[in-house]
């Protein structure tokens, strides 16, 4: 039973007592009642806006789902070290020692080899991923 339909029988139970439409009594509860059911339509009005807003809260996820599956596997196809966020494994072209420097290294075009000293150039556009052509 919604809350309006309750209200409904509560002023129906009033009604059936006969009560004196002129006493005081009778005043306070049919002013109870009014205000009852205005509260009570007020609750209906919100129920209904929040489901409306439930609806279009749930399409809005699922949209947004569907956008993180597309954004996250064109990230995910992309299967060379450079695209990764952690570090980036290098072969120092003088020493041969493998050597790890982090995005920030890479994307300044140049670094330091910690084994040996000699100075390091990346290139960027030897990657043929989609992420590192843009």
């Amino acid at each position: 039973m919604t809350i309006t339909e309750k209200v409904a029988y509560l002023k129906g139970l009033v009604e059936g007592l006969d009560l004196d439409k002129d006493d005081k009594e009778t005043k306070i509860i049919n002013a109870v009642l009014d205000v009852l059911d205005d509260i009570a339509l007020t609750v209906s009005d919100l129920d209904d806006e929040m489901e409306l807003v439930t609806e279009q809260l749930d399409a809005v996820d699922e949209d947004l789902a569907d956008l993180e599956e597309i954004f996250y596997d064109e990230l995910d196809d992309c299967e060379c070290d450079c695209c990764d966020d952690d570090m980036y494994e290098v072969e120092c072209p003088a020493c041969g020692e493998t050597v790890y420097f982090d995005e920030e290294i890479i994307l300044d075009g140049e670094a330091e080899c910690p084994s040996c000293g000699e100075h390091i150039e990346f290139d960027l556009h030897e990657c043929d991923c989609d992420e590192c052509q843009e």
